[in-house]
């Protein structure tokens, strides 16, 4: 049919011409979806501000050839004041629609969008410290779409017990017997944190220490730009001081 609608979150913008925009938005049932809103950047639109990015909305769009066309907008989540008024939340917020451009495409993921929406409603909220949710999103974001790393039994071998060396490419803590030299180590603390954030415990997440947030940081982003293939340009503006 050449009209339809889907709940939407909106990923990024870019200009077209002098008053419309490109909106490339993660939609809940349709996947990701690149359409025209025609008319937005002026001043007397009526739905311009609900298509910025990191907003979720209730959207109807014409089929075109190329592009869809935005026909209406109506806000579900305004989400994107609260959260670029923050920088730490608004480079996290960043991270989140770059990782999530880059693991869905037209297919749809209605998991991948429950969960970002989640997230971007926890960061608008400041539910939890912004470094966390992203950290959380990212673990959870992975497993979706595959890739859960372990915390526990050896990725390799399924091994039991508390293995310290996590190796992104091989899927997560791994024994010392299949370990490659130099394989980075983590503290207790922070493979813990690392699982929480990967369950949701929020609890255990909150209490965490900064020793052990700043090494889960670094951990997940490893794991998370290894298994995009490429790096994620959004993660080197992340405010990682606040987690």
């Amino acid at each position: 049919m050449p009209l339809y609608r889907d709940e939407a979150v909106v990923l990024r913008t870019h200009k077209l011409g002098e008053a419309d925009r490109i909106v490339t938005m993660l939609s809940k049932r349709h996947g990701k979806i690149r359409a025209v809103a025609k008319g937005v950047r002026r001043t007397a639109s009526k739905f311009g501000a609900r298509l910025e990015p990191f907003m979720v909305a209730d959207v109807q769009l014409y089929e075109g050839r190329s592009l869809d066309i935005i026909t209406q907008a109506e806000s579900i989540g305004s989400y994107g004041a609260a959260i670029s008024g923050d920088y730490a939340s608004y480079t996290a917020a960043n991270a989140m629609v770059e990782t999530v451009d880059r693991l869905t495409d037209d297919g749809g993921s209605p998991q991948q969008y429950t969960l970002l929406v989640g997230a971007l409603r926890s960061l608008s909220r400041a539910e939890h410290a912004p470094g966390l949710t992203l950290d959380s999103f990212l673990l959870r974001s992975l497993a979706i779409a595959g890739w859960a790393p372990s915390f526990d039994a050896c990725a390799v071998t399924g091994e039991s017990g508390s293995h310290t060396a996590f190796v992104a490419q091989l899927g997560g803590v791994v024994s010392d017997a299949v370990a490659p030299p130099g394989s980075p180590r983590l503290d207790p603390a922070t493979i813990l944190l690392m699982g929480a954030l990967l369950r949701g415990d929020w609890d255990a997440a909150d209490a965490s220490e900064p020793r052990a947030r700043s090494q889960a940081s670094g951990a997940i982003a490893a794991y998370t730009q290894f298994h995009l293939e490429r790096g994620l340009r959004s993660l080197q503006h992340v405010e990682r001081t606040s987690s």
